[in-house]
C-alpha cells in the first residue's frame, strides 16, 4: 500500500508514477504472412530451407521460445537470447509490442533465408493493430495484409539473413541472434525505452503561476522483518497517520509481501534517508511524480488535470530500439524517435481562492466539500475538501446528496415559470401542513402565517413550497432544475464531475417531496455551485478547468427567462439581509440560500449556496446536522 501522497498526502495520484517499471511484452494474436518468392507459381512442395524457415518466423511472430529454439544448433542459447529479446522490446510501461516475421526470400543452393521483420509497440490506451486476414479460407499466406499503424503505434522494421545447416540431426537453423534481431550479437542484448524532453511542462493555476510540476520523491518500502516502530518513528513527522500498528496491519495484510510505508518528497527524505536506509528489512526507491508546488494545496480536481498531463507527456515522449552491452549501457541506438517538449498547461484553479476554500473546511469534523465558479466564464476556481471527506473519494465533484432547502431555488423559479406567484403574491407559511397525505414541517415548526414570497424564500418555509409544488407539472421541476445545470452531465477535460438528478415527480406527494430537495432529487456539491453560477449569470456556464477548453454539456435547456433570474436573485439577497443566512450580512453584494437535507439514519446534511459579484459557491456539510455548520464555513471563505 501507499500512505497518501506527499506532504498532503490524500492526494497524489499513483495513476501519474513516471519510474521504470518492466512493461509485458504481449504477442497473443500476431497472424504469421509467409511468403515465398522462388517458387510462387511452381505449386511444388515446399523445400525443406523454406518449411524451417517458416517454423522459425512462425515461432517468432507467436513468442513461442521453446518452439524457435528447439530448431536451432544452440537452444539453449537461443532461449537465454530469445526470453531477453521479448522482455527487452516489452520495455518499460503498458505497451504491447507485437513482433510479425515473414519469409521473404530462400536460397535453396546456399540454404539461407531472409526474414522480413516488424515490430509494433502499442500504448495500452490505444488499440494494438491486428491483421487482416484473405476473404478465402484457401488463400495462401501471400495473400495476409496488415492494418495501417495507429497514430500512437510505433514501428521497428527490419530485414536478416539466416542460414540452416544439417548436423547429423535434419536440418536446423544455426543459431545467430542477427538472425532474430539486426545488429544483435552474443555480448548485447536489445530493449525498447522511452525518451523524455529536456523540458518537463508544468501545470500553471489562473494566473499563470506553477501550480503542479514534476519532481522527485522516494517510496519508503519495508518488508515483515523491519522494525515497524523504528520506521514509523521516522517518517511519522511528514506522515502523521502511519504508526507502528498501521505499518503492522499493512504487513498482515500484504501476507508476506513488501509494503510501501510512506512517499516522501525530497526536502523530507533528506534528513532520516542514511536513518531509514540503516534499518534492515528497508529498501528506498526513487521515483518522479506530479506534486503541487505548494504541499498545503491539494484538491480532488487535481487527479483528473494530472491525467490530462500525463496524456501530454505520453504523446510527445519519444522512443527508442537500443543495442545494450554487457554493463546495461546502450551501445547503439537502432531506431526510434526523438522527444518533443509539451506545452504548460494552464487552469482556471485560483490559487488564493483553493487555500482559502481549503483553509475553511480544515476544522470541521464531519466530511465537508467547497465548490466556486466563475459565472462570467465557467471558471472552476476552487475545490477543496477536508480530510473526512477526502476519505470518501471527490464528493465535492461526484458525490450525490438531497439538497435540501438550496433547491427551492429551483422550486421557485418553477413557480414564477408557472405564472403562479409573483415575488410579492402573500402565501401561507404555516408550521406543519399535510399535503397529499405526507405532513411537512417547517425546520423547528416556526410559523409565519401569511407572508410575501420573498419571505417565504429567504426564511426557508417548506410549507409554502410544498405547497407549490403541488399544482406544477409533471416535469416543471425538472425542467426548472436544468435550466440552472442540474441534471445536465458534461465532459470537460480534466475535470470528471456529475451535477445530479432531478426525475419526474409524477405525483402530487412526489412533487412535495422534490420541492424541498428530498425524495428523489439529489445533486452534488458542483451540481449546486453551477445552479448558483447560473442564478447569477443568466445562463449555464461551460465549465472550464484546462483554459480554453470549455466542457460540453449533453443537452442544452433554455436559460430560464431573465425576469424570473433577476427576482430569484433578489430573493437571496433578502435570505442573506434578513432571512436563514443573516449571520452574513456584513459581506457585501452576498447572496444566498441555506439548506438542510434529512437523510435516514443519521443527522441531516447541512448546504449553502452564493453568489458575491462573479463567484458562485456552494458549500455542503454532511452530517452537519443543520445549515449552520455550512454557514460558518462560508463566512470563512469569504472573510
Amino acid at each position: 500500500m501507499t500512505v497518501g501522497p506527499v506532504g498532503h498526502y490524500q492526494h497524489v495520484p499513483a495513476a501519474i508514477t513516471r519510474h521504470p517499471v518492466r512493461r509485458s511484452a504481449s504477442f497473443g494474436a500476431a497472424l504469421l504472412a509467409l511468403a515465398l518468392v522462388a517458387s510462387a507459381c511452381s505449386g511444388e512442395p515446399p523445400s525443406q530451407v523454406r518449411s524451417l524457415a517458416d517454423r522459425f518466423a512462425e515461432a517468432l511472430s507467436t513468442q513461442n521460445v521453446a518452439a524457435a529454439a528447439e530448431i536451432t544448433s544452440d537452444p539453449a542459447a537461443a532461449t537465454t537470447a530469445l526470453d531477453g529479446i521479448y522482455a527487452g522490446l516489452g520495455g518499460v510501461g503498458d505497451v504491447t509490442a507485437t513482433p510479425r516475421f515473414t519469409v521473404s526470400r530462400t536460397d535453396e543452393d546456399q540454404q539461407t533465408f531472409t526474414l522480413s521483420a516488424s515490430w509494433s509497440f502499442t500504448p495500452a490506451d490505444a488499440d494494438p493493430p491486428e491483421s487482416e486476414a484473405s476473404s478465402s479460407a484457401a488463400a495462401p499466406a501471400t495473400t495476409t495484409t496488415t492494418a495501417a499503424p495507429t497514430a500512437t503505434e510505433r514501428v521497428w522494421t527490419y530485414t536478416t539473413e539466416g542460414s540452416v545447416a544439417d548436423r547429423g540431426a535434419g536440418l536446423q537453423v544455426t543459431w545467430n541472434p542477427g538472425t532474430v534481431v539486426a545488429g544483435l550479437t552474443p555480448d548485447t542484448t536489445v530493449r525498447y525505452t522511452t525518451l523524455a524532453a529536456d523540458r518537463v511542462p508544468r501545470v500553471l493555476d489562473a494566473s499563470g503561476a506553477p501550480l503542479m510540476s514534476q519532481q522527485v520523491v522516494t517510496l519508503v518500502n519495508l518488508d515483515a522483518s523491519a522494525n515497524a516502530g523504528a520506521v514509523a518513528a521516522l517518517v511519522s513527522p511528514f506522515a502523521p497517520t502511519v504508526t507502528a500498528e498501521s505499518l503492522g496491519d499493512s504487513l498482515a495484510t500484504a501476507g508476506g509481501s513488501p509494503v510501501t510505508a510512506v512517499t516522501l518528497r525530497e526536502e523530507d527524505i533528506a534528513p532520516i534517508e542514511s536513518l531509514l536506509a540503516a534499518i534492515p528489512g528497508v529498501t528506498l526507491s526513487k521515483q518522479t511524480r506530479l506534486l503541487t508546488e505548494n504541499r498545503a494545496l491539494a484538491s480532488p480536481a487535481l487527479n483528473d488535470v494530472a491525467a490530462v498531463w500525463q496524456e501530454q507527456q505520453d504523446a510527445t515522449a519519444g522512443w527508442a530500439v537500443q543495442l545494450v552491452g554487457p554493463d546495461g549501457a546502450p551501445t547503439q541506438r537502432l531506431t526510434g524517435e526523438d522527444a518533443t517538449t509539451g506545452d504548460d498547461i494552464r487552469v482556471s484553479l485560483d490559487t488564493l481562492q483553493q487555500l482559502k476554500a481549503e483553509n475553511a473546511l480544515t476544522a470541521l469534523p464531519n466530511a465537508a466539500a467547497i465548490v466556486a465558479l466563475r459565472p462570467s466564464t465557467g471558471d472552476v476556481v476552487a475545490v477543496a475538501q477536508n480530510a473526512a471527506a477526502d476519505a470518501q473519494g471527490p464528493l465535492a465533484l461526484t458525490g450525490l446528496y438531497p439538497p435540501g432547502s438550496t433547491f427551492k431555488t429551483v422550486t421557485t423559479s418553477a413557480a414564477l415559470q408557472a405564472g403562479e406567484v409573483t415575488p410579492d403574491t402573500v402565501v401561507p407559511c404555516p408550521g406543519s401542513a399535510n399535503i397529499e397525505g405526507r405532513t411537512i414541517p417547517n425546520d423547528d415548526n416556526f410559523d409565519l402565517g401569511s407572508v410575501p414570497l420573498t419571505t417565504a424564500f429567504a426564511r426557508s418555509c417548506n410549507t409554502t413550497m410544498g405547497q407549490l409544488a403541488v399544482g406544477l407539472p409533471d416535469t416543471a421541476l425538472r425542467d426548472a432544475a436544468a435550466q440552472f445545470g442540474l441534471g445536465v452531465d458534461y465532459v470537460t477535460p480534466g475535470l470528471t464531475t456529475v451535477t445530479g438528478s432531478v426525475p419526474p415527480a409524477t405525483t402530487p406527494a412526489e412533487r412535495v417531496e422534490s420541492a424541498i430537495g428530498q425524495g428523489a432529487v439529489t445533486a452534488s456539491p458542483f451540481g449546486m455551485a453551477l445552479v448558483a453560477a447560473s442564478i447569477a449569470d443568466g445562463s449555464t456556464p461551460s465549465p472550464v478547468m484546462i483554459v480554453g477548453r470549455p466542457g460540453v454539456a449533453d443537452s442544452t435547456p433554455q436559460s430560464a427567462p431573465a425576469q424570473v433570474t433577476e427576482e430569484i436573485r433578489a430573493m437571496m439577497r433578502e435570505t442573506v439581509q434578513s432571512g436563514t443566512a443573516s449571520e452574513l450580512r456584513d459581506l457585501d453584494g452576498l447572496l444566498g440560500k441555506t439548506g438542510t437535507a434529512e437523510v435516514a439514519g443519521g443527522p441531516a446534511h447541512g448546504w449553502f449556496v452564493g453568489i458575491r459579484g462573479d463567484l458562485a459557491f456552494a458549500v455542503f456539510v454532511a452530517g452537519g446536522d443543520s445549515s449552520a455548520p455550512a454557514l460558518a464555513a462560508a463566512g470563512r471563505y469569504l472573510r
